[in-house]
């Protein structure tokens, strides 16, 4: 910003043009000689000489004397030397050039023919003469310190014009000659050393008092003056650089100087760094971000001309750039120090737009590499590293998991990454997963949906991991890692019998069941694929194409499951109850695809082993061979004439003893006819495999009935305890009651499991019996009638089949079996182990009792202890002193 100039000193000379400055001449003066050089020679006049002479001289012409001032016209003449002849008073020597020096050292030719001797000379005696050619008129004896003077008296006149800013009325041309002239005799330094003290007197006086009278305002209002002063420094250099271009380039570029060097050398030294200067630009132009800083508006134009007049002066690494960086550091603590108090997500938003905006200051105004280096290092090091703390707060991080709060997790994340702190985020994230997994696992209310929880904890933080975290190893480690801590963690409540035994093994089991009995409409909406994206089915495709659909959907589920089942250490458990959920789903028929079902007997191989899923793989040949021995039964039947006119229907299934599971034999009384059919089917294959013994469970048989009722007649799908009772009504009146003790008798069932029939039929959604008095228990003196009413839109028609159902006696039957089971497991690892050591301390014991266990679900230490004290009964172990243990052989 330059400082105001009086009315006369307005610059008049901007609407000139460069060329027209330089072509510009000052007025002619009289007394002044000609500009050209070359003008001031006199042409040689043939009339002068005389034809024939042997020799011709020419006589000089009449000496003027020199004038008193000399014009810069006449700087290409000075004398040259004179020829020491005597006789002559000034002589032109043509082999020197203008300036006296001479060119070589050979005579120059003249151009003269010199005359050939001839006889009639060599006879006289007399030969040729020399030819000498005498100037016209004598040389100008000027002293250099006059026209130094003179010169620059011109050169001085210019330059208070220029830093007056007055209007440019001098020929920049002719000053230019005369510099070059004045450097061409060698006072090239006296000129440099002029002009250095010229430049020196008006930046540090002038120039200088137009910054200092800014002094009184604002550090940036001192930027804008210096900025003003720069301004005006740099445009009247242009005219200093075009009159000393010849020194610049003859004089100081051989000294590794320059004109421009010692211009800005000079604003930097005599205004930049005065001392009460130079705080206030910097700071002026510290305070110009601090506005940004603020959200106010930044004058951009400025703070661009402030960068780019550091970088000219070279002051931006010592000056600028320290000082902002002292400013920035105060600003980014202070600043880190408050927004900390907010929540996280607000911190970590905030965090981010700080660094993006002040990165985007330095690359939109092109600082330096360093500072966009070291100011990136700053605000990592105060908003992150000295942060670390509240980033990974475990309570503020645990509310963002517990909203899914996938955008925020995934901007703290990668915060933390600049500085390669992701990986801090573990603790708190399996602290998290295993907090909310343990109350999921141990929650008695809602057993059932266990796994629908799980599953759902899985896909979200898998979604987390995958989205939020970019799959950081370490994060992953841990998700896993966590899971596998809490699905272990055994509890003994009423829901485990008060046993060790891992409820989670035994809920996915159930899960898998209802997955594989009800396909692809019995997964929840929160696990369907179709809640996160809806399949569009177009109404040409044709049911195999919407099959496949479920198919798959099914196996998605069944590899989701399959995840959480390989943190389970116990696969005893989930062994137990997959089978026994399994026998049920192929003797009862209802396996909604066979395809799922050899896919997930696949996946259990493959994760388990052969050994795992044998007795599985028997079961589904018992039922093959099953259907097998029934079509040869029927076949041998039809060719011997029976049951042709009967209307029963058997079919059997003969199962493997040691591959399926344990069924009590609950005593019922048959009916005759069926009773008379299976004895035919017993006596058939006993004939056919001697040897083998047929042990008949009616439990979990089941039948179709075709039954006739007042409204309508309808097929009944029935279990056989079921189908025993129905039959009991058949030829009543339908006012005719059956009471609880005849049924008791006439059936031979248990109370409880006629209980269980009696209430399916009778007190479910479907009753085709009616109870009196109606109620939702069974009581001995309640009374049962055909229920006339019965009616429904389908034929064939579902009963509530019980055997489908799992009774607490069941479920407690199998936790109890499979506590032995891992008690008798335990017990022979230990004895295998004592055999291959023979002796082995009491903690080696243990720690390799869990290892050798850890895949079947082991026991926790104490119960190690118990199994150990059991075998030193059975005497297969003993104790040595130091409590170690030895094998009995």
């Amino acid at each position: 910003m330059s400082a105001p100039q009086p009315a006369d000193r307005k610059r008049k000379h901007s609407s000139k043009s460069i060329r027209d400055l330089f072509t510009t001449q000052s007025k002619p003066n009289a007394a002044a000689p000609p500009l050209s050089p070359s003008s001031k020679r006199t042409r040689l006049d043939s009339s002068t000489t005389t034809a024939g002479a042997t020799a011709t001289a020419i006589a000089p012409a009449t000496a003027t004397s020199a004038p008193p001032v000399m014009s810069t016209a006449n700087m290409y003449h000075f004398p040259s030397r004179r020829a020491d002849i005597p006789g002559s008073t000034e002589i032109i020597d043509l082999s020197s050039s203008p300036d006296g020096s001479a060119k070589s050292s050979t005579p120059a030719k003249t151009g003269i023919r010199r005359a050939t001797p001839n006889m009639h000379a060599a006879t006289s005696g007399t030969g040729p003469k020399r030819m000498l050619v005498k100037n016209f008129r004598p040389a100008r004896k000027v002293d250099p310190k006059v026209f130094l003077e003179q010169t620059w008296g011109k050169v001085e006149g210019a330059l208070d014009t220029v830093f007056a800013q007055g209007e440019i009325d001098f020929s920049l041309e002719e000053l230019y000659r005369g510099v070059e002239n004045l450097c061409r005799q060698g006072m090239a330094g006296d000129v440099c050393e002029r002009l250095v003290k010229k430049c020196r007197g008006y930046v540090g006086g002038d120039l200088r008092g137009r910054v200092t009278d800014m002094a009184g305002r604002k550090d940036v209002d001192v930027l804008r003056g210096c900025l003003g002063a720069w301004g005006v420094w740099m445009e009247q250099m242009k005219y200093v650089d075009w009159v000393f271009c010849y020194l610049d380039r003859s004089y100081l570029l051989p000294k590794q100087e320059s004109l421009h060097d010692i211009a800005v050398d000079l604003f930097r030294t005599l205004i930049f760094e005065h001392p009460k200067l130079n705080k206030r630009i910097v700071d002026g132009a510290c305070d110009l971000i601090s506005l940004d800083r603020e959200g106010k508006d930044l004058d951009r134009e400025t703070f661009e001309k402030t960068i780019k007049m550091f970088h000219e002066m070279q002051v931006y690494t010592r000056y600028f750039e320290p000082r902002m960086l002292q400013l920035s550091q105060e600003f980014v603590a202070e600043w880190a120090d408050r927004e900390a108090e907010g929540s996280l997500p607000q911190y970590v938003k905030a965090a981010r737009a700080l660094m993006k905006g002040e990165i985007s200051r330095v690359e939109v105004f092109r600082l330096d590499g360093s500072t966009k280096r070291d100011l990136l290092t700053l605000l990592e090091d105060h908003l992150i590293s000295r942060k670390e703390s509240r980033l990974t707060n475990e309570d503020d991080f645990a509310d963002l998991l517990e909203d899914n709060a996938t955008d925020d997790l995934g901007l703290l994340y990668t915060l933390l990454e600049r500085r390669k702190l992701g990986g801090k985020l573990q603790p708190a994230f399996m602290k998290w997963i295993e907090d909310t997994g343990t109350a999921i696992v141990f929650d008695e209310k809602d057993q059932d949906g266990m796994v629908i929880k799980l599953l759902t904890l899985k896909r979200q933080l898998d979604t987390i991991w995958k989205v939020s975290f970019h799959r950081h190893a370490e994060l992953g480690h841990g998700l896993r890692e966590s899971f596998e801590t809490f699905m272990n963690k055994t509890k003994k409540s009423s829901n485990t019998w008060n046993t060790d035994n891992s409820k989670p093994g035994e809920m996915i089991a159930k899960y898998v069941d209802m997955l594989l009995r009800g396909g692809a409409k019995a997964i929840p909406a929160q696990l369907s694929g179709k809640a996160e994206k809806p399949v569009i089915v177009d109404a040409e495709e044709d049911n195999e194409d919407i099959m496949f659909d479920e198919d798959t959907e099914v196996n998605n589920q069944l590899d989701q499951v399959l995840d959480l089942f390989r943190f389970v250490h116990g696969k005893a458990v989930f062994e137990a109850f997959y089978k026994k959920d399994l026998a049920r789903r192929l003797l009862m028929g209802r396996s909604a695809s066979a395809d799922a079902e050899r896919s997930m007997l696949s996946r259990l191989k493959t994760e388990c082993g052969a050994g795992f899923t044998a007795n599985l793989e028997q079961m589904f040949k018992d039922i093959e061979l099953s259907r097998e021995e029934g079509s040869s039964y029927k076949t041998i039947q039809a060719e011997r004439g029976h049951n042709t006119k009967s209307s029963l229907d058997l079919t059997v299934n003969v199962l493997s003893a040691s591959a399926w599971p344990t069924y009590p034999t609950v005593p019922v009384i048959i009916p005759p006819q069926i009773k008379s059919s299976i004895d035919k089917f017993e006596a058939h294959y006993k004939s056919k495999h001697s040897g083998r013994k047929l042990d008949w469970k009616h439990a979990l048989a089941h039948c179709q009935v075709k039954s006739k009722f007042p409204r309508g007649n309808k097929e009944l799908v029935v279990s056989s305890f079921q189908a025993i009772v129905l039959l009991l009504f058949n030829g009543l009146k339908e006012d005719e009651h059956l009471d609880y003790n005849y049924l008791k008798e006439a059936t031979g069932l248990p109370p409880p499991e006629l209980n269980r029939t009696l209430q399916s039929l009778a007190c479910a959604k479907l009753r085709p019996l009616t109870k009196h008095p109606k109620s939702r228990d069974i009581s001995p003196t309640d009374t049962f009638t055909l229920n006339a009413s019965f009616s429904d839109p389908k034929y064939r028609i579902k009963i509530n089949t019980v055997q489908l159902k799992e009774t607490l006696a069941e479920n407690k039957a199998t936790h109890e079996q499979v506590a032995a089971d891992r008690n008798y497991e335990t017990q022979a690892a230990i004895v295998r182990i004592l055999k291959a050591r023979k002796t082995i301390g009491h903690s080696e014991l243990v720690a390799e009792t869990i290892r050798v266990t850890r895949s079947r679900g082991t026991l926790d230490v104490q119960g190690i202890k118990r199994n150990i004290e059991r075998l030193i009964e059975k005497e297969f172990l003993e104790r040595e002193e130091g409590g170690g243990y030895s094998y009995i052989a």
